[in-house]
């Protein structure tokens, strides 16, 4: 039986030692998987994708991704799969600023082994340009990054999430600066590649008008006790 991609069990995070803002008893999300995340802001979203990406650290119970479990893992582990393994689109695009389009594009495949062997052409340049095409920003690769538009970076921080076929894409808003045109490119080709490479998605949105496009929709609020009990105590404060 192939194990999930994400299996979370009594998770729970809190900022340094705050409230809990995520408390999660379970959530499992089969490899292939499109999910579309949403919930209210607050309701622990971006936390939870920095959880799944390794980039935060749970305060207790467990968060699997590909059968290994990140609460075990040192920093430098964690960051060594997740350059292996998952291609995350940041809300902030989290793009370097002095290097330039193509660099910016590359630096996954330059940084981990891995993600070169998958890429299915020995020419970094012919990748680079394949993924940049598809989002319509190969005439900017040699384009500083601070020269760009706003949704022309959030387009570069999803092609360099993309190349080189990872097993788990990540995606934080990852439309919310594309027009309806460049939306629907940037959909079709995420889509696209997650089908290529038999890898999961786990996508956060506010515009629910996507949802149909997705395999699983998951209501953060449903399944976060955390944040029903925020809720509870904000009603109950209200009318007291």
């Amino acid at each position: 039986m192939v194990a999930p991609a994400v299996e979370l069990s009594k998770l729970r995070f809190a900022y340094r030692t705050g409230r809990d803002v995520l408390a999660i008893d379970h959530l499992s999300i089969a490899r292939g998987e499109t999910v579309f995340l949403h919930g209210p802001s607050g309701s622990g979203k971006t936390t939870l994708l920095g959880l799944l990406a390794g980039v935060l650290r749970a305060s207790a119970g467990q968060v699997n991704v590909l059968g290994q479990d990140f609460t075990t893992m040192s920093n430098g582990a964690r960051d060594a799969f997740r350059a292996r393994h998952l291609g995350y689109v940041f809300q902030m695009f989290n793009l370097i600023p002095y290097l330039s389009v193509r660099e910016n594009i590359l630096l996954p495949i330059r940084l981990e082994s891995a993600r070169r062997a998958r890429l299915g052409t020995p020419s970094f340049d012919e990748a680079v340009r394949d993924v940049a095409g598809q989002l319509d920003i190969a005439r900017y690769l040699d384009t500083p990054i601070g020269e760009l538009s706003v949704g022309q970076q959030q387009r570069v921080a999803a092609a360099r999430a993309l190349i080189g076929s990872p097993e788990v894409v990540i995606a934080d808003e990852p439309t919310s600066a594309l027009d309806t045109d460049r939306r629907e490119q940037f959909l079709e080709l995420l889509f696209r590649s997650c089908e290529k490479a038999h890898a999961t998605l786990v996508f956060v949105s506010h515009d629910h008008t996507l949802m149909p496009l997705f395999s699983r929709i998951v209501e953060l609020g449903e399944i976060n006790t955390a944040s029903q009990l925020a809720r509870a105590g904000a009603a109950s404060g209200a009318t007291s």
